[in-house]
């Protein structure tokens, strides 16, 4: 009869809001996917880097869904490590540009290779991972300057469908 195995101990390590601040900001994980979704590609003969969102982007109706919960995701990751509300509605604002951006044809693509929402939010974890501070005035600013730029934003849509609807309509009111 064999002799029996010694019995080894496993160890778990869990990284909660309470674990060391350097643990929480560097996050494989997260930079990976940023970087795939963001960076991993270059246009040849240029510094121009680009990832799997504008092209995943390219995919009618479902393209800038899937680009947008692969980031939703990233955004939970984040706030299990520790960042601050604000800069989570921070990192959220960021997919929403990103995603309005996406929701125009091609040209919106051709922007998500430079906005880059992911890498953004990735740099907004490394510097805010663990703070659990209280929301700066800046912060504020920042979200106050977003949310009125959004209002513009839609203003000038509406203005837009409403002239495009005068053109049309104009021969029939003759």
């Amino acid at each position: 009869m064999p002799a029996p195995q010694p019995v080894r101990e496993v160890e778990f390590e869990v990284l909660g809001k309470d674990a060391p601040k350097g643990t929480l900001k560097d996050d494989p994980f997260i930079a990976l996917i940023a970087k795939l979704m963001d960076s991993v590609f270059v246009i040849p003969g240029t510094n121009i880097r680009f990832g799997l969102d504008p092209i995943i982007g390219l995919i009618p109706a479902l393209g800038t869904t899937a680009s947008s919960f692969v980031s939703i995701v990233l955004i939970g990751l984040s706030a299990r490590r520790g960042v601050p509300k604000i800069v989570l509605t921070r990192m959220a604002v960021n997919v929403l540009i990103n995603a309005a951006m996406d929701a125009v044809p091609i040209l919106g693509d051709a922007l998500s290779i430079f906005f880059r929402s992911n890498a953004r939010n990735y740099e907004l974890l490394q510097k805010h991972a663990g703070t659990s501070r209280a929301s700066t005035k800046g912060d504020w600013l920042f979200l106050a300057g977003l949310i009125a730029a959004l209002f513009v934003v839609i203003g000038l849509i509406i203005l837009g469908w409403v002239a495009l609807f005068q053109l049309i309509t104009l021969p029939w009111r003759n």
